[in-house]
């Protein structure tokens, strides 16, 4: 079974509905958006698949551990993980409140660590498990005006890396996807101006797609990857080549 955070939507949506192609269960975790999370749970089983739409808010353990037993009576244990809820707030560093950056750190870096730490254990008993953290191209490049991102972005690097060795004895591999500029809601409210600008600087001339993202997501949690375990894996059309 699978728990995809931040899956109302983009990414996480795509990648729920790409694991649930590929046979899994699919828990769709989600935070704000029910609506958007029931209309995943609705594409997976119109295609055939199974899935619960669960809500919890990620920079809360409480919250965690009540929607992990809640997707653990539905669907059984959770195998995969896939921790991509995340949020920006930007802002200069001249500027930026003490709110702004520990609410994006809270979400982005602390939600992935309590996620992990509520399913790793099942994973530890089963022998087998595949974790992969959604990161960004932000985490090796930076961006003005989005240290709080890219910090936490960062962040999930040395985080998964670090399970990557404490794990692997267990056979549970764990990795990060980088995405870089992929056509989601957050990048359709840009004027054309700035997505032209964007996709300029982009070697392949153009945006991903969530579901360019969500099928090499789907690979590393795949039998297929098992030898494939603390990379980090770029989906960016060659932005990030040299960083």
């Amino acid at each position: 079974m699978a728990l995809v955070t931040g899956a109302s939507r983009g990414i996480g949506a795509a990648t729920a509905a790409a694991l649930a192609g590929g046979g899994r269960r699919v828990a769709v975790g989600w935070h704000s958006d029910a609506e958007g999370a029931k209309a995943t749970v609705a594409a997976i089983e119109g295609a055939g698949g199974e899935a619960v739409a669960v809500g919890l808010d990620v920079a809360d353990a409480g919250s965690v551990d009540a929607g992990v037993d809640q997707v653990e009576e539905a669907l059984g244990p959770v195998a995969v993980l896939v921790s991509n809820a995340g949020i920006a707030a930007d802002g200069l560093v001249a500027r930026m409140s003490d709110d702004r950056w520990r609410g994006v750190m809270a979400t982005n870096l602390d939600g992935a660590f309590h996620v992990t730490r509520r399913v790793v254990p099942a994973m530890m008993r089963a022998r087998w498990g595949r974790i992969v953290t959604v990161s960004s191209i932000g985490a090796y490049v930076g961006a003005a005006g989005q240290a709080n991102y890219a910090a936490s972005k960062a962040g999930l690097v040395g985080l998964t890396r670090a399970l990557a060795r404490e794990l692997a004895p267990r056979s549970i591999t764990a990795n990060v996807v980088a995405p870089g500029a992929v056509a989601t809601d957050m990048t359709a409210a840009l004027d054309g101006i700035r997505r032209d600008q964007i996709t300029s600087v982009v070697p392949l001339g153009r945006m991903g797609t969530p579901e360019e993202v969500a099928a090499v997501i789907a690979f590393l949690a795949s039998d297929a990857a098992a030898y494939v375990t603390g990379a980090v894996v770029p989906v960016d059309g060659g932005l990030g080549m040299g960083s």
